[in-house]
């Protein structure tokens, strides 16, 4: 079987629904505002993926179906991030400064997969961690169903550009480390780690670097509400 295959059977298929909004943790609500303007950040990651089956692809069957099927996802998470966003309050102010962040990272040369998998391991993997243990129950949810199909897309990302020999570059870590910045600007220090901006930078660098983000060993114990405890308008469709 091939490699990308392999991974691609990982998946689970949910649907995005309507959600009714929640209370947050106190002291996270700007920055859940930040986090939610950097879903400008899924469709780019569509259109990059879309500009890497342009490019010269390794030679592999499970490659192109593999991307096919990310490019879809990308789609369904910008919804449900939308159905996020309908729910709670914007920060206008964030949403133009998103914009800016987008039209950045699609400026940026590079190989548009390899930019897709800095984007998703060090960017993705700090916003939705984020809203995991600081967000209501339907931000938590829309998190863990994205982060799985992410878990997937990172490595196939990751494994693509490996194998058409592309490798990070100073423009893409200086991009990457300010998108988180601005993400995680309004946090201070907390003693709660999860609404300390360092902890969070530290994250992404982590991600960045070694891959490995020791700081979130609690991510699948993080906040996930039961089926029992929550109202049939948050929860997702699957199969």
């Amino acid at each position: 079987m091939s490699k990308y295959t392999a991974v691609t059977s990982r998946k689970r298929t949910w649907t995005p629904v309507a959600v009714t909004k929640g209370d947050v943790k106190p002291g996270s609500e700007e920055t859940l505002k930040r986090c939610l303007a950097l879903r400008t950040l899924e469709l780019p990651v569509k259109e990059m993926l879309l500009q890497g089956l342009e490019r010269d692809l390794p030679d592999d069957p499970g490659v192109l179906p593999a991307l096919l099927s990310n490019i879809n996802d990308e789609e369904k998470h910008d919804l449900a991030l939308t159905y996020i966003v309908d729910a709670h309050v914007t920060d206008p102010k964030a949403e133009l400064e998103a914009e800016r962040i987008r039209k950045a990272w699609l400026d940026l040369p590079e190989h548009p997969i390899l930019k897709t998998a800095i984007l998703e391991r060090s960017v993705f993997f700090v916003l939705l961690p984020f809203f995991r243990f600081n967000g209501d129950v339907g931000i938590r949810t829309v998190a863990s169903d994205i982060s799985r199909d992410e878990q997937v897309h990172t490595a196939q990302h990751a494994m693509c550009a490996h194998d058409v020999g592309e490798k990070a570059t100073p423009a893409l870590n200086k991009l990457r480390r300010a998108t988180v910045a601005w993400a995680m600007d309004l946090l201070g220090t907390s003693e709660d780690k999860y609404l300390d901006k360092d902890f969070w930078m530290k994250t992404s660098d982590g991600l960045y670097y070694q891959g490995k983000a020791p700081g979130l060993a609690d991510t699948q114990r993080a906040r996930m509400p039961a089926f029992f405890e929550t109202s049939n308008v948050n929860l997702p469709k699957y199969g």
